[in-house]
């Protein structure tokens, strides 16, 4: 119950803190007020109106944005938790651990799948290590752009796309990735790709099987690279951490 109530009351905190930042940037008399002794409130008949459509803007805004950035403090938690691990391990420790987790499953694909499901495994395992190192690279040179943009998506290739190449040869996996794949691809047919008839014109033309999951997932790796970005961007707008100045 304690934890419930702990909870609560740090929404309620996020909540009005983040709606008085919002209040604050059309009314700049209100960071100056004493939010008890003098608080400014507005005196006019326009300054009313205003400020009750203002908020009003910030409330709505809230309601979608702090549900957002509560999925971006989730993905932040362990988005550094993998940035600590290669913190300690070094960008060449990091890249050895790459190595040796995906040459693992490339043996396994060895002992277990066809030379094709090999070699496709070999060559999945490859690039997820190449991604490891231009990941580490991007994420290196700093700056939350170019961690957005360019070091997460690699960062989703590498977590990925050997799974998915591996689900083509193996039963176990395929139960497991391929269902999940299709529910993906087809909210996103209904719900995101229907401008301009693009959904039905890749209906058409493509049917989701075989190296069409590899496909999707390559390129769904840099809109989600980005999205995971953005979420642990807004997450740290929301909720600034000492370490913020990482880029984390």
């Amino acid at each position: 119950m304690g934890t419930v109530l702990s909870l609560v009351a740090d929404i309620g905190y996020d909540l009005r803190r983040l709606h008085g930042l919002w209040m604050a940037l059309l009314f700049p008399q209100l960071r100056d007020s004493h939010p008890v002794v003098s608080r400014w409130s507005p005196e006019t008949t326009r300054e009313r109106v205003l400020y009750r459509a203002w908020a009003l803007v910030g409330s709505l805004g809230l309601l979608v944005g702090y549900p957002l950035a509560v999925l971006g403090l989730l993905i932040r938690f362990h988005v550094r938790r993998f940035d600590r691990t290669a913190t300690r391990l070094g960008a060449v420790g990091t890249v050895v651990l790459a190595v040796l987790v995906w040459g693992g499953l490339t043996a396994l694909a060895r002992v277990r799948f066809s030379t094709e499901g090999f070699l496709a495994v070999a060559a999945a395992g490859t690039v997820a290590v190449v991604s490891t190192v231009l990941a580490l690279f991007f994420r290196w040179l700093g700056g939350r752009v170019i961690t957005v943009l360019i070091a997460y998506p690699f960062a989703v290739v590498a977590v990925f796309l050997p799974p998915v190449v591996a689900a083509l040869y193996s039963p176990t996996l395929a139960a497991v990735v391929f269902p999940r794949s299709e529910t993906l691809a087809i909210w996103l047919l209904d719900n995101v790709l229907t401008y301009r008839n693009l959904n039905t014109v890749l209906r058409q033309r493509f049917d989701l099987a075989g190296f069409a999951y590899v496909a999707m997932w390559g390129g769904l790796a840099v809109p989600v690279g980005w999205a995971f970005g953005l979420l642990v961007t807004l997450a740290n707008l929301v909720r600034p951490t000492d370490d913020d100045g990482d880029d984390g």
